[in-house]
């Protein structure tokens, strides 16, 4: 039987981390549910591990509304009381409240350009980014795209959206693909990036 290569990462966590890593991260996302999801968790993971927030999904699932954003934007100082004192998210007041007013500025974006998800994609011209990393030491913690995404969410008001969170953001959404090229799920996720018109992009380090 031939051995499954998983991005490193991936392949020494538990099977949480095996699923998320093998059925959503690099998948082109479209849905701005799950862009708002996103948000939230990575924004939790700041100072945390991703396995940590991972653990927590379906009690932040069903904390923040099913992440529907016009839902939590409608939270109040009694909602972020309830918040702090569930032990299924991670009770920071920051990101909480932070939550609730990116859910604020998300709808703000949607009625600007239709969807968050239209907004998010011309950061990369709409087409996926394909990397061709070869080890996880090359992969990058930012790039230019997440600089200039992230100084954009500043601007409209959105909280814990520093370059690395912001690049976590587009790697666990497919707007880069930064599975290494001998993990099982680089070629799938390259067949969608291709069906949005990107072509693969060479490593300056491979």
């Amino acid at each position: 039987m031939t051995e499954i290569v998983r991005c490193p990462w991936s392949a020494h966590g538990d099977q949480d981390m095996v699923e998320y890593h093998d059925r959503e991260w690099g998948v082109p996302v479209h849905e701005d549910r799950v862009h708002f999801e996103f948000l939230v968790l990575e924004a939790a993971q700041a100072g945390l591990s991703w396995r940590t927030v991972l653990g927590k999904r379906e009690g932040y699932r069903r904390a923040f509304a099913d992440f529907d954003p016009a839902r939590v934007a409608r939270f109040n100082s009694r909602s972020v009381e309830k918040l702090l004192r569930d032990p299924g998210i991670v009770r920071n007041r920051l990101k909480i409240e932070s939550a609730i007013e990116n859910a604020k500025r998300f709808l703000d974006v949607q009625e600007e350009f239709g969807s968050f998800d239209a907004y998010i994609w011309r950061f990369v011209d709409g087409r996926p980014i394909v990397n061709e990393w070869r080890k996880q030491s090359d992969v990058p913690a930012t790039s230019r795209e997440s600089d200039a995404l992230s100084k954009d969410l500043k601007k409209r008001g959105f909280k814990f959206v520093g370059s690395t969170v912001v690049y976590a953001h587009m790697q666990a959404t497919g707007l880069v693909n930064d599975h290494l090229v001998d993990c099982f799920r680089y070629e799938p996720c390259c067949k969608l990036a291709a069906t949005r018109g990107a072509s693969r992009r060479k490593s300056p380090r491979s």
